[in-house]
């Protein structure tokens, strides 16, 4: 009778050990979206948005393929689409775009941040309507390319 009654115990013990494996999966599974978690606007028009980013005078500082460079000689010329191992997301693009001190890359810390270490990228947020955001943002997708990134293997030899 104990026997029974212990493996009764270890039995439903590894259901609901497996149960809540199951939902941890689940959890897991439905967090993993290529969208920024609760955030998505509407599909752009990257046409559109390649006139806003000239409107905008977005190639005084930045360069992409396709549309002729304005800026001048003081350093600041931060190379925007071609080939990268990693896609950007559509959150990080629209983050980049109105809030760009968000994140500064290392290698434009000195020529694009002042000296309180805030991005010299002007804020558009007073001036962009959402729908040029959106188009930007899908202008700014559409340059990407992804590739994977190179890699030396070297099989053992034996």
């Amino acid at each position: 009778m104990f026997r029974t009654k212990k493996k009764k115990t270890v039995s439903a013990a590894s259901s609901y050990f497996v149960l809540f494996i199951v939902l941890c999966g689940g959890i897991l599974i439905s967090s993993c979206n290529t969208q920024e978690r609760g955030f998505a606007l509407p599909e752009g028009d990257a046409e559109l948005g390649k006139a806003t980013y000239t409107v905008l005078a977005c190639n005084a500082c930045h360069s992409i393929s396709g549309v002729e460079w304005q800026g001048g000689n003081d350093d600041l010329r931060i190379p925007l689409g071609g080939e990268v191992s990693r896609q950007k997301s559509y959150g990080e693009l629209v983050t980049s775009v109105i809030n760009p001190s968000h994140k500064i890359a290392w290698i434009y810390k000195e020529n694009a941040s002042t000296e309180e270490g805030l991005s010299k990228m002007s804020n558009y947020n007073e001036v962009m309507t959402v729908q040029e955001l959106i188009d930007l943002v899908a202008f700014l997708q559409s340059e990407y390319k992804v590739t994977a990134p190179a890699t030396d293997y070297h099989p053992y030899l034996y």
